[in-house]
């Protein structure tokens, strides 16, 4: 490959495919988008002929197999990430893998091992964490710009009125904890800067047996709390509010903004309210770019598995005490 440039594969026609990946690795500095695979070669052939892309696998062994491939993007069902992760990773392809990276803690450090053991590398593809705005406020807050951090809020709620789709299977790891309530659990975790003790959940479960809808709160152990819902039967929102002693900071359409400029809202103890400005950005290509280059000059990427499995142990204790009627469930 060009000494600056990976060559990318995407492992499934999954619309967040066609709708950000492949445009984010094409505006990229340091990839080029080779190839996409798909259980069916028809599909795969369509997807390609409509977006460009030079080769098509009618299987996801075929596009492992292709040596003209360094690096696969993986947004299947959650409950495939494991398989095809350590699969593309014995091929010796790199793997940037869909949210959650797995479905328990366990298969997130089996993942990393495999990773670890054929030379290649691994990352969880929570986007939001690249934005700049995102980052801003993570400094604002460890900065002390609102004092000392006593509570985050956050939501991450959105209509899903398709009765076939996967989120809906809890064989294929869906509900709506795992599809946007992590998003909320990853940034009460990058907030806070360390890991929850205890948390408490309740839900409303869809008949399918994933969870339609949860409440949930996270204790930490200086006494710092996180509280957060989300559903996949109410109206789109997205926010997250950081509060601390001398004010706090609120963040719309916090997880997927568009590309133009953003805003932090600060509020001072007095309730008087400062926009914060930052220039917007696309993304996914910030972190498609960022893993490709870790791939290329070596070096780990900045969130690791093992990120990842922190992570799922909040929300395996979240399930337990969801399905628990509640009840106050010790993290890990």
């Amino acid at each position: 490959m060009p000494e600056q440039t990976i060559r990318w594969g995407i492992l499934s026609t999954a619309k967040i495919a066609r709708k950000a990946l492949v445009g984010a690795i094409r505006a990229s500095s340091n990839g080029e988008l080779a190839a996409v695979a798909s259980r069916s070669g028809e599909r795969a052939r369509a997807f390609a002929r409509e977006e460009g892309i030079p080769v098509a696998h009618g299987s996801y062994e075929a596009l492992l197999d292709d040596d003209g491939i360094d690096a696969v993007y993986l947004p299947l069902p959650n409950s495939l990430h494991r398989e095809w992760s350590i699969r593309a990773a014995e091929a010796g392809k790199h793997v940037l893998c869909e949210k959650p990276l797995a479905l328990d803690p366990a298969e997130c450090l089996e993942m990393a091992a495999a990773a670890s053991a054929h030379g290649v590398s691994l990352m969880e593809a929570f986007m939001y964490r690249f934005h700049p705005r995102t980052e801003r406020a993570l400094e604002m807050v460890r900065s002390g710009a609102i004092g000392e951090l006593k509570q985050i809020r956050s939501s991450f709620t959105f209509p899903l009125d398709r009765p076939d789709d996967i989120r809906w299977s809890r064989e294929l790891g869906g509900g709506a904890l795992m599809d946007v309530g992590c998003y909320c659990v990853d940034v009460s975790r990058a907030l806070a800067g360390r890991e929850p003790v205890e948390v408490r959940a309740m839900a409303n479960f869809h008949t399918t047996g994933v969870d339609r809808q949860m409440a949930g709160s996270l204790r930490f152990e200086d006494g710092l709390l996180a509280h957060f819902d989300c559903a996949l039967t109410m109206e789109r929102t997205q926010i997250y509010h950081a509060l601390g002693a001398d004010g706090h900071l609120r963040v719309v359409d916090a997880f997927v903004p568009e590309t133009e400029d953003t805003i932090i809202e600060r509020f001072d103890v007095e309730n008087e309210l400062t926009r914060v400005s930052v220039k917007g950005d696309d993304q996914y290509r910030l972190m498609v770019e960022h893993f490709a280059d870790c791939v290329l000059s070596r070096r780990p990427a900045r969130y690791s598995a093992e990120d990842a499995a922190r992570t799922m142990k909040v929300i395996e204790a979240l399930y337990v005490s969801a399905r628990s009627e509640g009840a106050v469930v010790a993290v890990g």
